[in-house]
């Protein structure tokens, strides 16, 4: 055992706790002078089995001394995805280095750390600094930047799994390019810690379904295979889900997204338990049930709280800071409670609707009980009757350890863009070596030279089409060096670092002082001053906008309109609903163990009677007549993106027999065509082409406003890219100029230069992540090989009805609310037991584009 070896093991047996086998082996392999990546869940004491390692190979380099040395220049960066996981790491890392009596300093630099406290961190570099993929790179675009790595010995990525299949994923593996790059030229082959040829790269992830490719994106091309590992906890971690269910499953509601209706029996729950964390999937169902507890459980008050990522930092911060003191009985909370933050007295979490995958839920529910032998306590609240089937596959894909994959990002030109004037703003690269360092990253392994040549092009002279305006002229050459002269490009530059992209936002603030958070411009562009709406909990009345702020004051109002933020509704994973149609399956057989298939036995028992119970092997179509016109309803139950594209490609393909203007409505377990003339579906099926996968990519193409998809994504792409400015601090650019700079961008890249590597990758990216084109295509041929069951209906079944309800939002004009349209298309089909889709007071008339969208062909 070495000297630091024995540190460590005293220090764990002076704490009480005992290493775990894991933790031994990630010492090892660490020590070792490897790097890889840890699998381990949630609360079992991952962060430590990384630092504690780290802190042993510098105690075994400096056994006589440890304990006197300080000032060694930055020896660690931990980079996390969340801002708010700093505070807490950083807690425990520097208990745990006063503990074992190292004079160090810990410190983090975010978007939240002070100029003050930056100026200090470059002055003065604290052995390990916690921080974001984004702050990472604005220490790249510093003058002199290899200073303050020259030392470094270890980079951990914590919740890789997060920031894997993402933009800000692909940022991280540049900038570790970049720090290996540094590592290897500094010791010429021999690694700072000595023993692996540059620094060490170890990433931190949640089980994922491919875990091995997660190590493979993390460390790169290069990196030499004997020094990888792959180190698992193995720790089989307590969980018990219990579902809420209705007491009446056939007069609960058939579709909606709140679930306030079983506010009563969650509220058991709470009062049961001594902290209780309550997720929604959405900021605005946060904010709905905040209110709906406070309306009705008012002796919640002062024990209450809300966190969401719209939130102000400090409000935040009081919320974390409470539930570590035990000062919170309840918080209702969105995905910004889901990664690493060390709450123990959280001893049970309820998930509001489906979390639409497996991962999410297992990361959620490991919030209760999130410590070592503790057992993890998460209930599931359905929103509607269907997702109590979500319910019995979520419990038995996690029986059975089917996890989402996350698939990793390639190509991803405007982050090299990026990336590229990020290096010329601090002190410049040279175009070979550098070609060859983003060639390592996973992401860039198929970058051809002409491509890379094609953006070298596009920064310094704007390539072929902007080369006659001087705001696209960024980077000069001198003598192969490449780099930014002006101050005004630099300055522009480090202010746009990033790649998440939202909706443009304005600060909330009191009128009085005191900011409250976040709420997208759309939304405070439609309010006028008086108008009363909710938000972090409170009713606040409307004053006025200046200056990118929406001032407000507090309102005694009961009632107002609940914010919405763009993004919404999450689809089925592809994994959550394999085990969805295996569910679906077994009903159709009458295998009926899990609780929630029992509950909802009269709905399929409804379903069988008025149509089918489609199994494994088959795939139902059901049509009727209504005074609406003709309906063909679908269900391939693979999520709302995939019955996005597949309706309007089924929509085209019939087109071709006889020509239709077809009305499209989805959720995650079909879709709808409605139009007024008859649909000729029987000779379609006697086609062979409908499902087919021949010729899909033109197909989808003529089946979709494609032009108009690739222009939405090529606005989030000009911005990474650095093509359009959004404002300097308190004088953003207004959301409408952004998008019509953007638009005309596009318009002249597709007219002047088809081959612009952007506008290809706004057209990849539309077909990847807009219409999951590979799950599409899978989903296709899965159908295919099915015998295909068409059922002529009288009315709609518990199956079409929820996609009907959702097809509401279709028309444009009405002043019925939505609860009275679903009444009455209760009454007119004959529905019984249909409930109305639940929405807030304020909120009835506004409907998801993204929903249902009309549609001529």
């Amino acid at each position: 055992m070495t000297p630091g070896q024995q540190v460590i093991q005293e220090w764990y047996q002076r704490r009480g706790w005992h290493q775990f086998p894991f933790q031994q082996e990630m010492e090892e392999a660490y020590l070792g002078g490897n790097s890889g990546l840890l699998n381990a869940p949630t609360g079992s004491g991952k962060t430590f089995a990384l630092f504690m390692p780290f802190l042993a190979g510098y105690i075994n380099r400096h056994p006589n001394d440890y304990l006197t040395r300080s000032n060694n220049g930055l020896l660690m960066l931990w980079i996390t995805p969340l801002r708010a996981l700093t505070n807490d790491i950083r807690k425990a890392m520097q208990e745990a280095c006063a503990e074992l009596g190292l004079p160090w300093t810990v410190a983090t630099r975010t978007g939240d750390t002070s100029a003050a406290e930056k100026a200090s961190i470059k002055k003065k570099l604290p052995e390990v600094l916690l921080t974001t993929p984004e702050s990472l790179h604005l220490m790249l675009a510093q003058k002199e930047y290899p200073k303050l790595f020259q030392n470094l010995e270890v980079v951990v990525i914590d919740e890789w799994h997060e920031l894997l299949g993402t933009k800000r994923g692909v940022q991280v593996e540049l900038g570790l390019s970049r720090l290996r790059h540094l590592s290897l030229a500094l010791s010429e082959g021999e690694g700072t810690n000595g023993v692996n040829g540059g620094v060490s790269i170890w990433g931190i992830s949640a089980t994922i379904g491919n875990l091995e490719q997660a190590a493979e994106v993390l460390l790169g091309n290069n990196f030499p295979a004997q020094r990888i590992k792959l180190i698992r906890a193995h720790i089989d971690k307590k969980l018990v889900i219990k579902s809420v269910i209705p007491d009446d499953v056939e007069s609960y509601s058939w579709s909606g997204h709140i679930g306030i209706k079983l506010l009563p029996r969650v509220m058991e729950i709470v009062a049961k338990s001594k902290t209780t964390l309550i997720f929604c999937n959405t900021r605005s169902q946060s904010e709905i049930w905040y209110h709906a507890i406070l309306d009705n459980y008012p002796e919640y008050a002062g024990v209450m709280a809300m966190h969401h990522g719209s939130l102000d930092n400090e409000l935040r911060n009081w919320v974390e800071q409470a539930l570590h003191a035990e000062a919170l009985k309840v918080v209702v909370c969105t995905s910004s409670l889901d990664l690493g933050v060390d709450f123990r007295p959280v001893d049970t979490i309820v998930q509001v609707g489906s979390p639409k995958g497996v991962a999410r839920f297992m990361q959620r529910a490991g919030r209760s009980g999130h410590h070592p032998g503790a057992t993890s306590l998460a209930y599931y609240v359905p929103t509607h009757s269907l997702e109590l089937l979500e319910g019995a596959a979520l419990k038995q894909a996690i029986r059975q350890g089917i996890f989402e994959s996350r698939d990793p990002i390639l190509l991803a030109m405007d982050v090299l863009i990026q990336y590229m004037v990020t290096l010329a703003v601090s002190d410049g690269f040279r175009a070979d070596e550098l070609y060859n360092e983003v060639k390592s990253t996973f992401a860039f392994a198929d970058l051809r030279r002409d491509e890379f040549n094609q953006l070298l092009d596009f920064i310094t002279n704007g390539g072929k089409t902007l080369a006659q305006y001087d705001e696209f002229l960024k980077v000069e050459v001198e003598n192969g060096l490449y780099k930014v002269n002006s101050r005004r490009v630099a300055m522009r530059h480090r202010l746009s670092i990033g790649t998440i992209t939202s909706e443009l936002s304005l600060r909330v603030a009191w009128l009085s002082g005191g900011g409250l958070g976040t709420i997208e411009e759309s939304f405070i562009s439609k309010l006028k001053p008086g108008n009363v709406f909710w938000f972090a909990g409170r009713s606040l009345e409307f004053v006025k906008v200046k200056e990118m702020t929406a001032y407000v004051r507090k309102s005694n109002k009961t009632k107002g309109i609940i914010p919405s933020w763009a993004g919404g509704r999450m689809p089925l994973s592809s994994q959550l609903s394999a085990v969805f149609r295996d569910k679906l399956d077994e009903v159709s057989h009458g295998v009926e163990e899990d609780e929630e298939v029992i509950a909802l036995r009269p709905l399929f028992k409804l379903q069988e009677q008025l149509s089918h119970l489609p199994q494994s092997n088959e795939f139902l179509i059901e049509s009727f007549h209504s005074e609406d016109g003709h309906h063909l309803l679908f269900y391939p139950f693979e999520g709302r993106l995939v019955h996005e594209g597949m309706a309007s490609l089924l929509a085209y393909r019939i087109s071709k027999l006889k020509s239709a203007s077809y009305s499209i409505a989805m959720n995650d377990y079909g879709f709808e065509l409605l139009t007024d003339e008859e649909i000729p579906i029987r000779e379609a099926l006697e086609t062979d082409d409908l499902f087919s996968i021949h010729n899909l990519i033109d197909d989808i193409q003529h089946s979709l406003n494609a032009n108009e998809m690739a222009r939405r994504k090529f606005r989030d792409i000009a911005h990474i890219g650095g093509l359009v400015f959004t404002g300097y601090p308190g004088q953003t650019i207004r959301n409408k100029h952004l998008q019509a700079s953007t638009s005309l961008l596009f318009e002249v890249f597709s007219e002047y230069e088809p081959d612009n590597l952007l506008v290809r990758q706004a057209y990849n990216e539309a077909l990847a992540f807009q219409l999951e084109e590979f799950r599409l295509r899978a989903a296709l041929q899965r159908i295919s090989q099915q015998s295909i069951i068409l059922k002529e209906i009288e009315r709609p079944t518990p199956f079409a009805f929820p996609i009907m309800v959702d097809s509401l939002g279709r028309e444009k004009l009405t002043t019925e609310t939505m609860e009275e349209r679903v009444a009455k298309m209760a009454r007119q089909y004959g529905a019984e037991g249909v409930k109305t889709k639940e929405r807030p007071e304020g909120e009835k008339k506004k409907f998801s584009a993204r929903t249902s969208r009309k549609k001529g062909l």
